[in-house]
């Protein structure tokens, strides 16, 4: 059998709209060159002065930032970027490069600022918006092995492939690289690979579309990938200490009225201290407000640890310091203490965590960075108890871990603010 050659392309570039320089190029004229010429017209001294001086060259970096950022974000969004990111993504970069006036104390022109984060947004969102609206990436799919999972996942263009031909308009090319091929099918792949098309492994895009890593039958090599980077574990723990001491001095007097009020709703302490396990498999207590009503029943140490659906011992307040993840604000501690980080893999009760090891495969290994406040499954399942559920929440997990960097924290931050509006997942 004679396969055709793939067309001489190089990597399949971006879409007009995903291309960096349109969206970099855009930005700065957006939100920097427009907002300064507008200023400018009206006020010919303006340019004059060194706080526009120095907020020039500010915006030009928030700018920058708010691309690089939200480029970096879209690999861990499936196929597609959501448009909500950018607005909390342009608040983080302007955000930063405002601290470091701030920091520095150096002057600035409000005005400026001001019209470049409207002309940033404009633009990210416009460029967003058109990108999402574009035709779907057309992937041929090689019929062998275990590719048929492809036809579950919503929003893909699939062609599926019957002999080693590749049409013209066909953007990317999935296999599964575990499959018995034929030599045709062998060469093929090479040949499309050495012309520049995007070869995939199946199991590369699931992951990608789904969030999720299967963990059923994890080889060497998966192990491999699944071990985070040490450096950014030690920068992130500084970067925790920091901003829980200086959330924490912010919040305190609003964690001791809230303290006060759930000493006032129900009887019993403001805070619930429960064993649960952590980082490398140690053993720490997690501090949170006390939303539910104490019990003196003696009963299956498991099943008290569970929290049921419209569960019947949350109080009143509860219920509302549940939806909004305020009754997590004590764990502020546990980060000061190093026994947290803010993102990570939730820590569960010790009976549940014992539980679910000898039932899982590989559910230890999720204790190989710190457990988290928020976290990757957190904002994509919510709260989840029996076994059929956490085997899909440590498919989340095991996700975190294999892509664990500073860019999918950031994600992670964005859906839990969303997930705090929304209320999803609370118990």
């Amino acid at each position: 059998m004679q396969y055709s050659r793939a067309t001489k392309r190089g990597y399949v570039r971006p879409r007009l709209w995903q291309r960096l320089r349109i969206q970099a190029g855009g930005g700065l004229l957006a939100g920097m060159g427009l907002p300064a010429i507008l200023l400018g017209t009206f006020y010919p001294e303006f340019f004059k002065t060194l706080s526009v001086q120095y907020t020039i060259t500010g915006t030009v970096a928030a700018v920058l930032l708010s691309v690089y950022l939200l480029r970096n974000i879209s690999s861990y969004s499936g196929m597609r970027t959501s448009s909500y990111y950018v607005l909390p993504v342009v608040l983080i970069a302007y955000s930063a490069t405002f601290a470091f006036f701030a920091l520095f104390r150096l002057d600035y022109s409000r005005a400026l600022f001001l019209c470049s984060i409207s002309g940033t947004l404009t633009w990210l969102y416009l460029t967003q918006l058109l990108a999402e609206r574009g035709s779907a990436l057309r992937i041929a799919v090689v019929p062998e092995g275990r590719v048929q999972v492809l036809a579950a996942l919503p929003s893909l263009d699939l062609e599926w492939l019957t002999e080693p031909r590749l049409n013209a308009d066909c953007q990317m090319l999935v296999a599964d690289f575990r499959a018995d091929m034929s030599d045709e099918w062998e060469a093929f792949l090479a040949e499309c690979a050495l012309d520049g098309l995007p070869v995939l492994h199946v199991k590369q895009l699931v992951e990608s579309i789904t969030g999720r890593v299967e963990i059923e039958h994890l080889s060497e090599n998966s192990f491999g990938s699944l071990i985070p980077f040490v450096g950014y574990l030690r920068l992130r723990r500084v970067v925790d200490f920091v901003s829980a001491l200086i959330i924490g001095i912010l919040l305190f007097p609003i964690l001791l009225i809230v303290a006060t009020l759930v000493r006032w709703d129900s009887t019993g302490p403001a805070l619930f201290r429960q064993v649960r396990i952590g980082y490398r498999g140690h053993h720490f207590h997690v501090l949170k407000f006390r939303t539910m009503a104490v019990s003196t029943k003696e009963g299956d140490i498991r099943d008290g640890a569970k929290t049921k659906d419209n569960d019947d011992r949350v109080t009143r307040l509860g219920r509302v310091l549940r939806r909004t993840r305020i009754d997590e604000l004590p764990q502020i501690i546990n980060i000061l203490r190093g026994e947290m980080s803010w993102i990570g893999p939730r820590p569960e009760a010790e009976p549940l965590s014992r539980w679910y090891e000898a039932e899982l495969p590989f559910y230890r290994y999720r204790h190989i960075v710190p457990p988290g406040i928020t976290g990757w499954a957190q904002v994509n399942q919510g709260h989840v108890v029996e076994l059929d559920d956490v085997l899909a929440k440590l498919h989340y997990d095991f996700f975190y871990i294999k892509n664990f960097s500073p860019w999918l924290d950031a994600m992670i931050v964005v859906r839990t603010i969303q997930t705090i509006l929304t209320g999803f997942g609370a118990r």
